[in-house]
């Protein structure tokens, strides 16, 4: 972790192996532009085992486990592992905050939570999910990506809680 260049918060350091990799991970994002989904898979496949820590290289795993099998065991390891590991540095910079959603190195985290959030509540794990949540927002309270919203209807299930009829007296 380190502070961002404005000062006004944290952004997380990520390993040199994961840097040194920018560029192949580039690559990647071009191959799945350019439709050639199963390619990008085998390369993502490739960073992620010369380096575990690519929580970008994580996110894209988990979107297209989702996106080409249908596969929300492997979306659910992918975004978890990758939220973990953010979540892992945070609190062992004893980090005070905040941790910019927006900031390009903090990004791939937050989506990484996100699907975790979204995977947890479609595998019936609502509770887990919220916590996900709960932590997200608690890391920058700004919430940028208004997940506040989320978390409420994460918590009423997607239920209407007032309804018209309700609010009229009807």
């Amino acid at each position: 972790m380190q502070r961002s260049a404005s000062g006004d918060g944290w952004v997380l350091t990520h390993p040199r192996c994961a840097r040194d990799r920018a560029e192949d991970l580039e690559e990647v994002r071009l191959m799945i532009e350019a439709g050639e989904g199963d390619v990008a898979v085998d390369e993502l496949r490739w960073l992620v085992g010369g380096c575990s820590e690519m929580i970008e290289a994580h996110f894209l795993l988990g979107k297209l486990a989702v996106e080409l099998d249908g596969d929300p065991s492997l979306a659910r390891g992918h975004f978890g592992f990758g939220h973990q590991m953010g979540a892992k540095a945070f609190r062992r910079a004893r980090c005070p905050g905040p941790l910019s959603a927006m900031h390009p190195a903090n990004r791939s985290f937050y989506d990484c939570g996100r699907g975790l959030a979204w995977k947890l509540r479609e595998l019936g794990k609502t509770p887990m999910a919220i916590e996900v949540v709960e932590a997200l927002i608690a890391m920058d309270p700004a919430d940028p990506l208004n997940l506040s919203a989320w978390l409420d209807e994460l918590r009423t299930d997607g239920k209407t809680v007032v309804g018209i009829d309700d609010l009229l007296g009807r």
